[in-house]
């Protein structure tokens, strides 16, 4: 009887073992490697989506909402004579867009056809010249990536 009970102690003590340090090791491997090659591409683009997004919302932002808060307390005057004069009316000092370019302000003569009244602001994008077509304007809708 007593041999009968060792067997059985051992067969069940085997079965309920658990996992190596190697296993674990192994199945985190795995899983870092799924991350890698399927999670982490797609988070990278949706965080250059974003980015877009942010520069976008901040120009039309300083186009409409600052500009309009200066323009209230300068009335005197057509154009701010910097970013800066807008930038202090919002709750933070956004003068560079997402990719740490500065915010480009047009105003008066340097309007972009079509624009009425008030002030333009654009950024460059991402690959910081412009003219090209990653280009942001407040004066278009969002762009759409």
């Amino acid at each position: 009887m007593t041999n009968l009970r060792k067997r059985m102690a051992k067969r069940l003590g085997r079965a309920h073992r658990g996992m190596t340090l190697l296993e674990i090791m192994i199945v985190l491997a795995i899983l870092a490697l799924v991350m890698g090659l399927v999670v982490g591409p797609r988070v990278m683009r949706l965080f250059g989506k974003s980015k877009v997004s942010i520069a976008w919302l901040t120009a039309t932002k300083l186009a409409n909402e600052s500009y309009g808060e200066w323009a209230q307390t300068h009335s005197n005057k057509a154009c701010p004579d910097k970013i800066d004069d807008l930038t202090a009316n919002m709750n933070q000092d956004d003068k560079n867009d997402p990719w740490g370019n500065p915010y480009k302000m047009l105003c008066g003569p340097s309007m972009p056809p079509g624009v009425k009244g008030g002030i333009a602001i654009m950024s460059n994008g991402a690959d910081g010249k412009e003219g090209t077509p990653d280009d942001i304007h407040s004066w278009e809708k969002q762009p759409e990536d």
